[in-house]
């Protein structure tokens, strides 16, 4: 029987004695684990921890802090497949899409060992006679992260690195839908010999957001999910005085002009549109011909999704794996039949997607919508499948406009062999992060991830130097010492 996952609290497993949610294999519905609903009596308890060791762990130099990191890097590499696999059983996707998750989480481990370059301060002596001025970067306390469910890996590490690198203590709260590979993740993080309480695991679900959004000693909280909620930690978190970087939802439109590439473009999109079953915060779900672009691709792109093999993430034939729930199933095809009330042409129906050795698994086929209108209700849903729907422009500059009307903002492609094209569209369109003849502009780790509009709340996004900027604090400090001072000692 499977049983019921521990915190890491201080330094120990802990088993609470709160109810508990089962956790089940998308593809197989096999129970794999019973994961704690805690609230605020654990989430307290994860904090003091941190608390209690943050002092000591802000004090231990920069050069040292980054061993740690060292050693957690080596260790994510010699355990890849064992997390990958976790990965696959937990989340649904492909054992190689787990496999490039887990190498950029490692990546994130890689730029913040920079860390004692990266958090050098400035100075400047002379800033009037005799007195000198400088900025120094300290850290901020104990932060919390709250994780989703479609990067159980990857994105806990857009923030943990970055956060105990600055000399700060961490609370995580994976999602209560994937809290396995945190696990494995959070063994590994006390095999490097991390003191204890740096880094506290706590399980749980919505009470356990609040009661990390609410705790008076948290001080920052990063946080990726639904827009929803993202608005909903954001207005909370900042309300209690906390900084906080929310990345919500996305509605991803995909430009294709009619000089694009076909036979790349149409791989490409394909990948972007149903890779990781388009549960991904870049997931291509909106896809814009220009002009004769429309003849050119539509016959291919239905062949792509037609043909992708549906099936077990672990199985080495499979192309795409299932979908988080039931629920989630259910939730999907929703969307698809409204979007065919309100007059969109299935070109390629994945519903009632059912696969004899899987019989009880949440899968759904890759789906291609044809004729799907501005107005319509699924241009402006983050429908979070493989859905993808097909709108038609006349020129660059409609389609542009289609794409900017959208509340969301974290991603927009262009796929052409048009310079002067691709500037006009990386220049004008408004969203975050902006792919040209790439279908998942997702920035490396040196890099932010830059989300816009209703697609992020904040100011300071993951990764790179914002990550940085997000978890420490600049102190100034303006400095005079008169010579007649100095000759008494």
């Amino acid at each position: 029987m499977a049983g019921t996952l521990p915190n890491f609290i201080g330094g120990r497993w802990e088993t609470p004695a709160a109810e508990t949610a089962e956790v089940h294999d998308p593809a197989t519905q096999a129970l794999l684990a019973r994961v704690p609903l805690c609230g605020p009596a654990e989430v307290d308890a994860a904090v003091r921890a941190a608390a209690s060791a943050f002092g000591d762990w802000r004090r231990t130099p920069a050069t040292e802090r980054v061993q740690f990191l060292f050693r957690l890097k080596v260790l994510l590499e010699a355990h890849r497949d064992d997390i990958a696999r976790t990965i696959t059983r937990e989340c649904g996707k492909t054992l190689a899409e787990s496999h490039g998750e887990l190498q950029r989480a490692i990546e994130n481990v890689e730029v913040a060992c920079g860390i004692p370059t990266l958090m050098q301060g400035r100075n400047l002596e002379d800033i009037a006679r005799g007195i000198d001025e400088h900025l120094i970067r300290q850290p901020l306390g104990v932060v919390g992260i709250i994780a989703p469910f479609n990067f159980p890996a990857m994105i806990p590490f857009w923030f943990l690195p970055y956060a105990i690198a600055t000399g700060n203590s961490v609370v995580v709260k994976p999602s209560e839908r994937v809290p396995a590979t945190m696990q494995k993740l959070m063994a590994l993080v006390q095999e490097t010999g991390l003191p204890d309480g740096v880094v506290n695991l706590v399980n749980g679900g919505a009470a356990a957001v609040d009661a990390l959004l609410d705790h008076p000693d948290v001080r920052a909280v990063s946080f990726v999910g639904s827009t929803p909620v993202a608005r909903h930690v954001y207005s909370r978190g900042t309300a209690a005085g906390k900084r906080v970087q929310a990345q919500g939802g996305a509605k991803n439109p995909v430009v294709i002009m009619p000089d694009a590439d076909p036979e790349l473009t149409t791989a490409i999109v394909a990948d972007s549109a149903f890779g990781c079953a388009g549960q991904r915060c870049l997931a291509a779900s909106l896809l814009i011909t220009v002009g004769s672009a429309r003849e050119r691709f539509l016959d291919a792109l239905g062949e792509a999704a037609a043909t992708r093999r549906v099936g077990y993430g672990l199985e080495d034939d499979t192309q795409m794996g299932p979908v988080i729930t039931p629920a989630s199933r259910v939730r999907i095809e929703g969307h698809i039949e409204r979007a065919v009330a309100s007059g969109a042409r299935v070109l390629v129906d994945g519903r009632g997607q059912r696969l004899a050795d899987y019989p009880h698994g949440n899968f759904i086929g890759p789906t291609l919508l044809d004729g799907v209108r501005p107005d319509d209700p699924l241009v402006g849903t983050e429908v979070f499948g493989p859905v993808l729907g097909l709108l038609h422009a006349d020129s660059l500059e409609t389609a542009i406009g289609l794409v900017n009307r959208g509340a969301y903002g974290n991603m927009a492609c262009l796929f052409t062999e048009s310079g002067a094209a691709a500037r006009r569209f990386r220049h004008e369109v408004e969203a975050g992060n902006v792919g040209i003849n790439i279908g998942v502009a997702a920035p490396m780790a040196f890099f932010p991830f830059s989300g816009w509009k209703e697609s992020f709340f904040g100011d300071l996004h993951a990764q790179g130097s914002h990550a940085l900027e997000f978890y420490t604090q600049t102190k100034v400090v303006v400095e005079r010492w008169p010579r007649e001072w100095s000759r008494t000692f």
